[in-house]
């Protein structure tokens, strides 16, 4: 048998630790075989809170002191200021606990809360005509929203950069009024409600070159800000 450094050759390696050989041939050939994974999806251009997007950090549509005065001749009750914070996180928590499991965002703000909803499950291609699947989260939605009326609802449509800037701004506009509608339908205070389209100009991915992020980007949203009096 043959000897070395001293040792007898079987007697090398039955002191080898169980499946070392058999480790390193495996190990070998994972480097050997490995492929690199796919490039991670670039970060959205505006922030997960939203902080650095000017439409949702900026006035409500209208402006405030408009919608100020629909609500006062609605006779919906003003929130006190020191109050705002916790009513909006109260709302923002049954909110999140209302839309668990459909693929529905609710996102805290720095003075209020965003719903954001794909427009894939509200609208199909091309169309303002609410979804019949979507029907019964927009129902809950305008519930909660009804429990906690000292809230400006304003509703937001967006789309990807495919098709016409002029297209793309009627769409959403026209999607934006279509959402807010049924809520106001469905018993949200008319006056709380209002509604805006910005078309391909407030993109989530710039630039949106595949289907992934085109998805992304064609959304519904729905923004809460507090009624301070």
């Amino acid at each position: 048998m043959t000897r070395i450094w001293g040792f007898n050759m079987h007697a090398r390696l039955k002191l080898l630790p169980p499946l070392t050989l058999g480790s390193l041939l495996l190990l070998s050939g994972c480097a050997m075989n490995q492929s690199a994974p796919p490039p991670p999806m670039p970060p959205p251009q505006f922030t997960a809170l939203g902080t650095t997007a000017p439409y949702l950090s900026g006035d409500i549509v209208g402006g405030t002191r408009t919608r100020a005065t629909r609500m006062r001749g609605a006779r919906v009750l003003a929130l006190r200021p020191g109050a705002a914070p916790a009513y909006m996180a109260a709302t923002a928590a049954e909110l999140r606990r209302q839309t668990a499991g459909m693929g529905i965002d609710v996102i805290t703000l720095a003075n209020g809360v965003l719903i954001r909803i794909p427009a894939t499950l509200t609208f199909n291609s091309g169309s303002a005509t609410i979804a019949p699947q979507i029907r019964a989260t927009l129902h809950e939605l305008a519930r909660t929203l009804k429990t906690h009326p000292q809230t400006y609802v304003d509703v937001y449509a967006h789309s990807d950069s495919t098709g016409s800037d002029a297209v793309n701004k009627s769409l959403s506009d026209k999607r934006a009024a279509a959402v807010a509608g049924f809520l106001g339908s469905d018993g949200v205070a008319k006056a709380r409600l209002s509604s805006r389209g910005f078309g391909e100009s407030t993109p989530l991915y710039i630039p949106d070159d595949n289907a992934e992020k085109q998805a992304a980007n064609r959304r519904v949203e729905i923004r809460l800000a507090p009624y301070v009096g």
